[in-house]
C-alpha cells in the first residue's frame, strides 16, 4: 500500500505518525528526513546530558544533501525546459518525393475526368478507373514508378479528390484521438491522451481552406470570412471546428474529436482504469432508474464518452431525445431521435438554438431529454424538462468540480432573460439534479472519475451536497504515471429511494458502503 498524501500532497514523515494517518491541525510536522527527537524521562527514555549529541550529525548532514539534490534536479528540469529548441518535423522521403509528383499529375488527371462522374463512385471503383490513366499520365510526364509508389500515388490522388487529402490517413488511425490543424504547415495528433506533432502538411492556405470547406459543407454549414467559425461533424460522428482567417492568424485551423468505432460501455471504462467496480456499479443503477445525471469535466476529459456510456443503461422501451449544437453522441438505444441547432443565414435570421429545440421537445413525447452540452439559458429549459415529468434526462457542462459545475448552473440561468430570484434558481437546481458525475483528464493523459456527487437540497440559500466517491492521488511513477485510489465515503446515499422504485435498493447500498 502507499501511504496515504496529506493536503499538501506530501508523505507523512516520521515523528510519531503512523502511515496513513493524516496529522492533526495546530501539530507541528517535522520536516521529511528530519531526525526524530530523542526520547526523554517522560515516555521512559533516558535523559541527554548536557554537552553529548541526541543523534548523529551525518543523518542531518544526509537529509541536507538530499534536499540540495532535489532542490538541484527541479532546477535543472526548468533550465531545459527554458532553453529548448523546437523543430518542425518533416516529411520522410518517400512521402515527399510522392506528394511532389501528385502536384504534377493531379492537374493532367483532372482534366481526363468527369468530376460529376467520379463523385458517383467508390474508392474501389474508382481507384480501378483511375489506374490507367495514373499510368498513362506518368508515362507522359517520364517519370517510372514500382508498384509500391504507384499504389501510394493512387491512394494520395483518391484521397485528394473524394476525401479530405492529408487528414485521410490520420483519420483512418484508430490510435488517434485528437487532430489539430494549425495552419498549412503544423498539425498535432493525441495518442494515448499525450500530444505530438505529426509530419502532415497541407500544399497551402488554399489547399487547407478547401478540405476545411469540404468538411462542413458535407452538413449543411458553411465557412468563409463573413462566417468564419463553424461546428461540423464527420460521417462517424467526430466532432469537427473550423476557424479561419481573419480570426485565426496562422491560416485555417482545424480540430476534430475522433469517436471510438466501437461503443464504449460503463465496464469498458472500468477496465480502462477509470473508475472503481463499485463507482460502475453505482453509475449504471443510476441510468437505470432515471435519475437526472449532469455529467461534468474540462474540454477532452471524456464527458461526451460518460455519456454515451450511461445511455447504455437507458430501457429499450424509452423513448430518448438528445439534442446538440453538432450531433456527436451515438447513444445505444432503438427509440433515439437525434435534434441539432441550425445556426443563422446570411440575412442573420432562421437560427434554432438549443432553448428552442428543447422547448418543442417537451411535446414530441419523450421519455428522456438528452442535451449535448449546456453553454447559457437552455440550462433553465432543461431543469424544467427534469422537473415536469423527464426524469432520468441528462447533460454536460463544462467545470472543474460537482460545487463549480452547480455555480456554473446558476450563472448560466442568470445570463438569460429569465427574471426570478438566485435562490429560486437555486432550489430548482436542487430539487431537478440528483448526481453529478466528474470526470477529468490528468497530466499523464489518463481520464478518470474522480467525483460522484450526490444534490441533497437547501440548507438557507445554499445546495447542499453529499460525496458517495472520490478519487484520491497518491503517488506517480518514474515515468509520469499518476497513482491513486477511488474511495468510496461510506455515507448512505439520499438517491437510494429512486433505486428501490426499480428493485436496485440493495445494490445499491452496497456499491456506495
Amino acid at each position: 500500500m502507499f501511504a496515504k498524501m496529506t493536503a499538501f500532497g506530501r508523505r507523512n514523515g516520521v515523528g510519531g505518525m503512523g502511515q496513513g494517518v493524516r496529522p492533526a491541525f495546530g501539530v507541528a510536522k517535522p520536516l521529511k528526513g528530519a531526525p526524530e527527537k530523542p526520547a526523554g524521562p517522560a515516555n521512559g527514555g533516558s535523559a541527554a546530558t548536557p554537552g553529548s549529541e541526541p543523534f548523529p550529525a551525518a543523518a542531518g548532514d544526509g537529509a541536507s544533501a538530499s534536499l540540495q539534490g532535489m532542490r538541484e534536479d527541479a532546477l535543472s528540469r526548468l533550465a531545459d525546459r527554458a532553453n529548448a529548441v523546437h523543430e518542425q518535423s518533416e516529411q520522410n522521403g518517400f512521402e515527399a518525393s510522392i506528394h511532389k509528383i501528385k502536384e504534377q499529375v493531379l492537374p493532367r488527371l483532372l482534366e481526363r475526368v468527369d468530376p460529376e462522374a467520379a463523385a458517383t463512385l467508390t474508392k474501389d471503383e474508382l481507384s480501378e478507373e483511375f489506374r490507367p490513366i495514373i499510368i498513362e499520365v506518368l508515362a507522359e510526364l517520364k517519370i517510372t514508378f514500382n508498384r509500391r509508389e504507384q499504389f501510394a500515388l493512387e491512394k494520395v490522388l483518391i484521397d485528394e479528390l473524394l476525401g479530405f487529402g492529408p487528414l485521410e490517413e490520420l483519420l483512418n488511425d484508430p490510435e488517434i484521438s485528437d487532430i489539430m490543424v494549425n495552419g498549412p504547415n503544423q498539425t498535432y495528433i493525441e495518442k494515448k491522451g499525450r500530444l505530438q506533432l505529426a509530419p502532415t502538411k497541407f500544399r497551402d492556405e488554399q489547399h487547407l481552406f478547401q478540405i476545411a470547406q469540404r468538411i462542413v459543407n458535407q452538413v449543411g454549414r458553411r465557412v468563409d470570412q463573413t462566417t468564419p467559425l463553424a461546428d461540423a461533424r464527420l460521417k462517424d460522428g467526430s466532432r469537427v471546428n473550423v476557424i479561419v482567417p481573419p480570426l485565426s492568424l496562422r491560416g485555417t485551423a482545424i480540430s476534430i474529436r475522433k469517436f471510438s468505432e466501437k461503443p464504449i460501455t460503463i465496464d469498458m471504462l472500468q477496465g480502462f482504469g477509470s473508475m472503481s467496480e463499485q463507482m460502475a456499479t453505482a453509475l449504471k443503477i443510476a441510468g437505470a432508474s432515471r435519475m437526472n445525471i449532469v455529467i461534468s469535466g474540462g474540454t477532452g476529459s471524456g464527458k461526451t464518452t460518460m455519456l454515451n456510456a450511461l445511455s447504455k443503461m437507458i430501457d429499450p422501451g424509452e423513448r430518448v431525445l438528445t439534442i446538440e449544437d453538432a450531433a456527436e453522441l451515438r447513444l445505444q438505444q432503438p427509440h433515439w431521435l437525434p435534434l441539432e441547432t441550425r445556426p443563422p443565414n446570411l440575412e442573420g435570421q432562421g437560427a434554432i438554438t438549443i432553448g428552442d429545440l428543447v422547448k418543442n421537445a417537451l411535446r414530441m413525447r419523450p421519455d428522456r431529454i438528452i442535451l449535448g452540452e449546456i453553454r447559457g439559458a437552455e440550462c433553465f429549459d432543461l431543469l424544467a424538462a427534469m422537473n415536469t415529468g423527464h426524469d432520468g434526462s441528462m447533460c454536460t457542462l463544462h467545470a472543474n468540480s460537482p460545487r463549480e459545475c452547480l455555480g456554473r448552473m446558476e450563472n448560466m440561468i442568470l445570463m438569460g432573460d429569465i427574471k426570478i430570484p438566485k435562490e429560486a434558481i437555486s432550489r430548482q437546481i436542487a430539487e431537478s439534479v440528483d448526481l453529478i458525475v466528474q470526470v477529468k483528464r490528468l497530466r499523464d493523459g489518463s481520464r478518470r472519475t474522480t467525483n460522484i456527487t450526490e444534490v441533497i437540497g437547501m440548507e438557507g440559500d445554499v445546495i447542499v451536497t453529499q460525496e458517495l466517491f472520490k478519487f484520491e492521488y497518491l503517488d506517480e511513477t518514474d515515468d509520469g504515471k499518476i497513482i491513486g485510489e477511488f474511495r468510496a465515503s461510506g455515507l448512505r446515499p439520499y438517491t437510494l429511494e429512486k433505486a428501490r422504485q426499480y428493485g436496485f435498493d440493495q445494490a445499491y447500498l452496497e456499491a456506495c458502503l
